[in-house]
């Protein structure tokens, strides 16, 4: 028998008193609901909440309901906090040993340079977000200036796995919901129409069972077993990300996400608790020092990486290295897709992926589940079963999220082409950028708030982008020599092409349907 987890509704009756509602019954007995939802991770846990307390009946399905041990999804930036607020669940991030984020620190061959969330940008409603009164801002000096109540937004970090218990819980305590253990193997669709009415699964006995839904969706995951079948493009990756738990780590600041930029790609560093922290290293696929004559990957962080580390840093990494707990995750890219088949719908990393460096992966499921809470409502959407409103809601969703998610996506990708940089005209770039940063004032805040997810202005994006190659093209020509100037203006176009070469392919994949 499969593991079905059902809250009661109220602690105070005795059990025997309860009478399940109808839906309850339907779902326990019949498995039917007006919504399977396959997967009871980020967006899963969160939009079955959500549906539920809509008075939807929901039964959700997950492989395994174990606490997860993943080495990403970990940061959740003020983008994701504000969501979270929205939908009624920012309690899970109490009682995990959450780390609060107020910004982050970016190191260009030891130099740093400090990015803290944008002044004012906590969010537009009255509760309590959990940003930091710095007082004022002074627009002509980029200063802030006391007493005068405004707040910088906060992000917190944490340990994946326990996040995901929180919301897990969150779940089991609604009424309409059924949180089921076991594996979905496929889908069940009507061979005339292509409509889909629910899924296959099986238990960890090994026994089949089947789940019915008005609506489907599926959410399993970056590893999705559905994806293949439902929309033309597959995730292309190109680096992976290695992983290292640091014990009692010296961060050079204190509740702040590190951008550690050298000669090979970028590493990431950030508390996930009161003594962890993570090392997230980036290594592109062939990269020479990575390989079996070097030593493998392992050889590759202690020669190449470990000298590039902070020094406060290094010891506590070679720690984590010793003791040979490391574990990787593909950095994948995948573009949205609009949902055009009928009863189903394909969401979170199943659908849309970019690269981790950002940490914009929950921001961007969070805010979704927001969109949806408002275009399929009983009051837009009475019966999930009209598969034509459905659909007209889920092209209004598909447009509508473009002004958060097109600019997490291309930031992700054009900030990872940056600060891996391989080739001449993206390390003029990437030193155009830090030096970008070391100007301060909307300098920092507009990047920083297109990544901490609270500027949603594409444009904004586009804007700051060139203006870091205007940078990069001027720095070049001012440290060359006079005699050099033909040559230099020659480099610079290159310097400008590789610009455009950078940006506008993931711009044209957002366009596009």
């Amino acid at each position: 028998m499969p593991l079905i987890l059902d809250s009661s509704p109220s602690p105070s009756p005795a059990p025997s008193t309860i009478e399940p509602s109808p839906a309850t019954v339907r779902r326990r007995e019949h498995h039917e609901s007006d919504v399977v939802i396959v997967g009871a991770g980020i967006l899963g846990t969160s939009l079955a909440v959500t549906l539920a307390r809509q008075n939807r009946s929901v039964i959700l399905l997950e492989k395994s309901l174990k606490e997860p041990d993943r080495i990403v999804g970990e940061l959740l930036q003020p983008g994701g906090v504000q969501a979270l607020q929205k939908l009624g669940l920012r309690d899970c991030l109490e009682d995990i040993d959450a780390i609060r984020v107020k910004g982050y620190e970016v190191i260009y061959y030891g130099s740093g340079v400090e990015i803290p969330y944008p002044l004012n940008a906590a969010g537009d409603d009255d509760e309590d977000d959990g940003g930091i009164d710095v007082g004022g801002f002074d627009g002509e000096k980029c200063r802030p200036t006391p007493n005068a109540g405004m707040k910088r937004p906060e992000g917190r970090s944490f340990h994946h796995g326990r996040f995901i218990q929180q919301l897990r819980a969150a779940a089991m305590r609604e009424e309409n919901i059924s949180l089921i253990e076991s594996t979905v193997t496929n889908t069940i669709k009507n061979g005339w129409t292509g409509q889909v009415h629910g899924v296959e699964a099986e238990t960890k006995d090994g026994r089949k069972d089947v789940y019915f839904g008005q609506l489907t969706v599926l959410a399993d995951g970056y590893a999705s077993r559905f994806r293949k079948e439902f929309i033309a493009h597959a995730p292309v990756s190109k680096s992976k990300f290695y992983g290292l738990e640091l014990i009692d780590a010296d961060l050079p600041r204190s509740m702040h996400g590190h951008v550690v930029l050298g000669e090979g790609a970028p590493v990431l560093l950030y508390q996930i608790g009161t003594r962890e922290t993570r090392a997230l290293v980036d290594v592109p696929d062939g990269t020479s020092s990575a390989s079996v004559a070097n030593g493998g990957v392992k050889g590759h962080l202690r020669n190449v990486v470990l000298p590039s580390l902070p020094k406060c840093v290094q010891s506590s990494f070679e720690r984590a290295l010793d003791d040979g707990k490391l574990r990787s995750m593909p950095n994948s890219w995948l573009p949205p897709s609009t949902q055009q088949v009928p009863g189903m719908i394909l969401l979170g990393d199943a659908m849309n992926m970019r690269h981790p460096l950002t940490g914009g992966g929950m921001t961007v499921a969070f805010n979704d589940v927001v969109m949806l809470q408002d275009l399929l409502s009983p009051e837009k959407v009475p019966d999930l079963g009209d598969t034509a409103r459905v659909k007209k809601q889920m092209r209004k969703f598909h447009w509508r999220r473009k002004n958060l998610t097109s600019v997490i996506n291309i930031l992700a990708q054009a900030l990872y082409s940056l600060f891996a940089a391989n080739d001449p005209q993206l390390k003029a770039l990437q030193l155009g950028c830090f030096r970008y940063f070391q100007q301060g004032g909307q300098c920092v805040d507009g990047p920083v708030g297109l990544l901490a997810g609270v500027i949603r202005q594409p444009f904004v994006l586009f804007y700051h982008f060139f203006a870091v190659a205007l940078l990069a093209i001027w720095i070049v020509i001012r440290q060359a020599p006079i005699y050099r100037l033909p040559l230099t203006l020659m480099s610079t176009v290159g310097i400008f092409w590789k610009a455009c070469v950078v940006i506008f392919p993931f711009i044209f994949s957002e366009l596009r349907t």
